[in-house]
């Protein structure tokens, strides 16, 4: 009988441990096999939130197909207690094994809305957007001038949610003045900082922060790495350049940024002004002028007086041998690599021709002439407007 037992026993067994490999093998396929989400959806973590919540507002939300499994297979790959707080884009047919991933690694959030700092040479602007989970497109919800002080409801509204993102973004070619009226003028930020940086030492680019940062630090990373960027282009600099320091190399760059916005064009213009050093021509430069006039606050907001490409001051190059004595904006990386591998050319001259580039040319009868059918194109602009 015993015997028998024992048989029943180790068939129960068999078949128990079979059922089991059946349920697991099962529970893994519907773990790792695309899920029920019919189109992308942006599903947020709040801080603090438990596994077993987020499982179940998952299933809720059709994006996995049970929250039991979700948490089993969580616990099994060890992501249970590594939940990241924020904002998630869950990709259409996601797997859970995929959310898991998505939803435990960490970084910038990858969808919800975020308000965007636009710091340009003409005006400042707060943007806010918010990303649509079907297109994954940012849609534009406002747009304000935040240092001109009307805001929005649309913009206080963002302000109070927890997962919105902050972004400040500089453009190539604003004045250090430019920037640090703009930053303490946008309320998310802490305006520690009176007075202006050095021109030419923040760098150009996206910096991501958290509400209540200091001025002090955005400034501090923007410093930080324009210090990389003239480092690593001085290092790199070609020979037989009239420019003996990375000071003058990004006065030079700031020169190029402010007198052409085509990336293509950046290393001709610094071959002109190459050229012009080399030789010992004046630069006869009009954003030096300009930067002489309003010393980097503000735009100037008209065309140059005749009595401005006169006066004598350290700006301006119609008047002064070399170099201005200080860069005239913060320029970008492409125009601090042009400063110091310019273009091999000819060029002395260059002028606008009218489709957003310039026309560069030799010698000054042909420079005339380009002048000549800029002026035309000018004249031509003004009739039709």
């Amino acid at each position: 009988m015993w015997r028998h037992i024992a048989a029943n026993a180790l068939t129960f067994f068999v078949v128990a441990l079979f059922l089991l490999a059946g349920a697991i093998g099962w529970g893994t396929k519907q773990y790792r096999d695309p899920g029920p989400l019919a189109q992308a959806i942006c599903f947020q973590v709040p801080s603090g939130a438990s596994m077993s919540s987020v499982a179940d507002r998952l299933a809720q939300n059709n994006a996995v197909s049970s929250a039991m499994i979700l948490r089993v297979g969580a616990d099994y790959s060890d992501k249970s207690g590594l939940l990241k707080a924020g904002s998630f884009l869950l990709p259409e047919r996601a797997s859970m094994d995929q959310i898991m991933d998505i939803i435990t690694r960490g970084g910038a959030n990858t969808c919800g809305t975020e308000v965007v700092y636009r710091i340009g040479v003409n005006q400042a602007q707060a943007v806010v957007r918010e990303l649509d989970p079907a297109t994954n497109r940012f849609v534009e919800v406002v747009n304000f001038d935040p240092v001109a002080g009307d805001v929005p409801e649309e913009y206080t509204d963002v302000l109070a949610q927890a997962d919105t993102r902050y972004r400040l973004v500089l453009a190539e070619g604003v004045t250090s003045w430019q920037v640090l009226n703009a930053m303490r003028a946008i309320d998310t930020l802490e305006a520690d900082v009176s007075e202006t940086p050095p021109e030419g030492t923040l760098a150009p680019a996206s910096y991501d922060f958290n509400p209540g940062t200091p001025v002090s630090n955005i400034l501090a990373q923007m410093t930080s790495r324009q210090n990389d960027i003239i480092a690593t282009a001085w290092a790199n600099r070609v020979d037989g350049l009239p420019i003996t320091t990375p000071e003058e190399m990004l006065i030079l760059a700031s020169i190029i940024e402010k007198e052409t916005s085509e990336v293509d064009e950046r290393r001709q213009v610094s071959s002109v002004f190459v050229n012009r050093l080399n030789q010992g021509m004046r630069l006869q430069t009009d954003p030096t002028v300009i930067y002489g006039v309003t010393r980097g606050e503000g735009v100037l907001g008209r065309g140059i007086r005749q009595s401005e490409l006169r006066d004598n001051n350290p700006w301006n190059t119609y008047v002064i041998d070399g170099l201005p004595p200080t860069p005239i904006a913060n320029p970008g990386r492409a125009s601090i690599e042009a400063a110091v591998d310019p273009d091999s050319t000819a060029y002395i001259f260059f002028v606008a021709n009218g489709t957003g580039g310039h026309t560069f040319t030799t010698n000054l009868d042909d420079h005339n002439r380009a002048v000549a059918v800029w002026r035309r194109i000018e004249a031509e602009r003004a009739q039709s407007d």
